[in-house]
């Protein structure tokens, strides 16, 4: 199987990264999003200075306002837009593509109405003809467009079409692993997000190096509970999709829900926070469903509970790692 030309939907720093990737690698790339003066700035500058400010992009991008005109010739779809507008987007495209239609996404999340994997929610949506694939690790926009060393995987259960996926984006500096777990590779880039509020949070609050080792090992530890009754293979979650993601959101300032956390250990409020941030924040949506499906599966995940606190419950964050230090003593498991 054989992937030339591709439409990236979103133009945010994700999307706008994968359309220069792909188009740096020689493949025919349009790229859409729903904000037209986005595009249209795009067209004019060849940058996203709203998103990735200074850096320029792929002269071979063909930038598209019209959705239709976006999809026209392409052999797959890939979608970069929040997790909150992935379903409306899907049926958007439904009547758009052919039966059997490629599709993929780079979102992190899970769908904020029900709790779903996205590729749950895709596969209703789309039907059962169509392929999918979701793509995820440790990765900033800014280091790809700069061509900094970067590894993800691409996971199918057609092995075929990962490896198709995978074709597109791999190059000297981006190296693409394959995967068949599809619930492992998203779930991983989901709870991920919500566990690097938690670090951030203890950075913010001054408590060290120690103290971000603890909540990460931990973190992980509560990523695999939930991944082992939800299907993920435990090989995924210790891997680029899971504990890859998983340290480089706890651990760098790039990472927008790391940032959060610090700015909530100081004593900000998360109004005041998305504000500054100025973009989406995915681990604030997926605190609450993580929260959600951990009580519902009976899955322990206390990190994932205080997180919920401080930001729905209005916990004090002092008072949630409180929460943490005095739980009972017990055999380190996972």
């Amino acid at each position: 199987m054989q992937l030339t030309s591709v439409c990236v939907l979103g133009a945010g720093s994700w999307g706008t990264a994968l359309a220069h990737l792909i188009a740096e690698n020689g493949y025919s790339v349009s790229l859409w999003d729903k904000n037209p003066a986005r595009i249209e700035s795009l067209k004019r500058t060849g940058r996203n200075e709203r998103y990735l400010p200074g850096l320029a992009l792929s002269r071979n991008i063909r930038c598209e306002r019209d959705l239709d005109r976006s999809l026209l010739g392409k052999d797959l779809v890939l979608l970069a837009v929040p997790s909150h507008g992935f379903k409306a987007c899907l049926q958007s495209l439904k009547s758009r593509l052919p039966g059997g239609a490629n599709v993929a996404w780079g979102t992190k999340g899970l769908d904020p109405e029900s709790g779903r994997l996205l590729h749950e929610v895709a596969r209703e949506v789309l039907g059962g003809d169509c392929l999918l694939a979701a793509l995820s690790g440790p990765t900033f926009a800014r280091e790809v467009i700069r061509g900094l060393p970067t590894a993800i995987t691409v996971a199918s259960p057609q092995e075929p079409y990962a490896a198709a996926v995978a074709e597109l984006l791999h190059n000297e500096f981006f190296r693409v692993y394959t995967s068949d777990d599809l619930p492992g590779v998203q779930l991983g880039g989901a709870v991920k997000n919500v566990l690097a509020i938690a670090a951030g949070v203890s950075d913010g609050m001054g408590f060290g190096a120690n103290a971000r080792a603890a909540l990460i090992t931990r973190g992980l530890a509560e990523m695999m509970r939930l991944g082992e009754v939800m299907g993920a293979k435990a090989r995924t979650l210790m891997g680029l999709a899971g504990v890859g993601d998983l340290i480089l959101t706890c651990t760098d300032d790039q990472s927008r829900n790391r940032r959060l956390g610090i700015g909530l250990g100081q004593g900000k409020t998360v109004d005041a926070l998305k504000a500054e941030i100025g973009q989406e924040i995915e681990g604030i949506v997926t605190a609450r469903l993580i929260h959600g499906l951990a009580r519902r599966l009976k899955v322990e995940m206390p990190i994932v509970e205080q997180v919920y606190a401080v930001l729905y419950d209005g916990k004090p964050a002092a008072d949630a790692v409180r929460s943490l230090l005095l739980r009972d003593r017990k055999p380190e498991a996972f």
